[in-house]
């Protein structure tokens, strides 16, 4: 009996031995990084989508993450805190937009570096920003614009059927 007590053991251990290893795997090779590069913010009228996490390209490539979203309680503005890699040092008018992945993918924060030589200091707040896109606001207006002109084409044509004076 004692012996079979040690071997669940044992084995119960190295059943957790593996999970940590893969846990352990997991973290270091997910791309999300424990606080590595400097911080910057940016504020914005809307994020819709973009969330904690949230990947920071330049060019296509992931420099860093969206660490916090909040609300400015003064101005109503969504103020998004980043990280950027410590190796990349961007100029002061770099501009932030968010985007869309794919019609049905995630959002990430896309920068794109300015030519001013000076720098974004660690802490600094990127200034010149882009709103995130609401696809049903687009669809809305599409919609909307294509009623509206189908009207106007209905109106104009002589050979449509004559109608008599509203009432």
């Amino acid at each position: 009996m004692a012996g079979r007590g040690l071997a669940e053991i044992l084995t119960g251990a190295g059943v957790l031995l593996v999970a940590s290893g893969f846990l352990g795997f997991a973290v270091t090779h997910s791309g999300k990084s424990a606080g590595a590069g400097y911080r910057l913010e940016a504020r914005f009228d809307r994020i819709d989508g973009l969330a904690s996490g949230a990947d920071v390209r330049i060019a296509g490539v992931k420099v860093g993450s969206v660490t916090d979203t909040r609300i400015d309680p003064k101005t109503y503005l969504a103020v998004v805190s980043l990280t950027v890699r410590d190796d990349l040092r961007l100029p002061k008018d770099t501009s932030a937009e968010i985007t869309s992945e794919s019609l049905l993918g995630g959002k990430f924060l896309n920068l794109t570096p300015g030519g001013d030589p000076a720098e974004l200091k660690p802490g600094g707040t990127i200034s010149i920003t882009q709103s995130s896109v609401s696809l049903e606001q687009l669809l809305g207006k599409f919609i909307f614009s294509a009623t509206s002109l189908g009207d106007k084409t209905k109106a104009a044509d002589p050979r449509a059927p004559e109608q008599g004076p509203p009432k």
